[in-house]
């Protein structure tokens, strides 16, 4: 019999993962699985179930957010020998899911986790660290994990959008050094994005056009400090109408970029805190996991 490890975080979006557990579960039965469940205790207890026993499964799947989708995929890529990855989401914006075009109802998302197809997908690598849709400093990056549980539950996308907008009060910008390929930017950034996705803090499209998610290439934009309400005007505008008509904001594509600041930067790995660093190189690992789609 084929054996499925189903990785849980009971209390991601409003909890209604529990209510469904039995169907879930015997569902995963009768498609020919032996079933162990573990509902997760802590923050990257994920990570570490997987790096630790993945290998002894035919079959992973996972419920939750992208926070738990993140640490699933970040176990994964420390095995030679990987396992499909069946996602069940039930987080508050789900991004990923989104690109994937997994469908929020869960019987549909539990059906393509156990009986879709295989799809090998793009992981991007943080220094040291993994990520699966997004890597991403400055303005409104911090407001993924800053907003309490129950604010995310109530108000959903809209949380996101309150907490962001107590910050426009005072944008903080980073002097860095960015280098990709040949180029070289420098100058002073408010926000940087690295992504491979077609959606980003549940807005579609943000990353551009043309998004594919095992092309070997990230998305990037950057954008610089304005230095007059003038220019801040243009920034709104340009990202308002998805028009890239300023020098002010930067989107390329590339397989691998560097950022070197001259002071410490949080960023932000697929919505969780990532750390401070001064310096990050960003690789794309191609095609290194492989998910269940439709």
């Amino acid at each position: 019999m084929k054996k499925l490890l189903f990785v849980y975080n009971a209390h991601s979006g409003k909890g209604t993962i529990k209510a469904k557990l039995a169907d879930i579960i015997d569902r995963m039965v009768k498609e020919g699985y032996r079933v162990t469940a573990h509902p997760t205790q802590w923050p990257n207890e994920a990570a570490e179930l997987i790096a630790q026993e993945a290998q002894d499964y035919d079959l992973i799947v996972c419920s939750g957010g992208d926070g738990t989708l993140d640490e699933v995929v970040t176990g994964m890529m420390q095995l030679q020998e990987k396992r499909p990855i069946g996602y069940i989401p039930t987080g508050s914006t789900n991004d990923f899911a989104n690109s994937l075009q997994i469908p929020k109802n869960t019987q549909q998302a539990m059906e393509i986790a156990v009986s879709g197809q295989r799809f090998a997908c793009d992981v991007g690598q943080f220094n040291d660290n993994h990520f699966i849709y997004v890597a991403a400093f400055g303005i409104f990056t911090e407001v993924s994990y800053q907003t309490n549980q129950e604010l995310k539950n109530l108000l959903g996308h809209a949380a996101y959008i309150l907490e962001g907008a107590k910050s426009l009060r005072d944008i903080a910008s980073y002097k860095m050094r960015v280098t990709y390929g040949e180029e070289v930017l420098e100058g002073d950034f408010i926000y940087g994005m690295v992504s491979n996705s077609v959606s980003v803090g549940g807005f579609k499209q943000i990353a551009g056009k043309n998004v594919l998610l095992d092309d070997g290439l990230f998305e990037v934009t950057l954008i610089k400090c304005p230095k007059n309400p003038l220019e801040l005007n243009e920034i709104i505008a340009s990202l308002l109408t998805k028009v890239d008509n300023t020098d002010l904001i930067y989107s390329f594509k590339t397989d691998q970029i560097h950022f070197m600041a001259e002071k410490e930067v949080p960023w932000t790995l697929d919505g969780e805190y990532g750390g401070i660093h001064k310096e990050a190189a960003v690789k794309n690992c191609s095609r290194a996991v492989e998910f269940m789609v439709k």
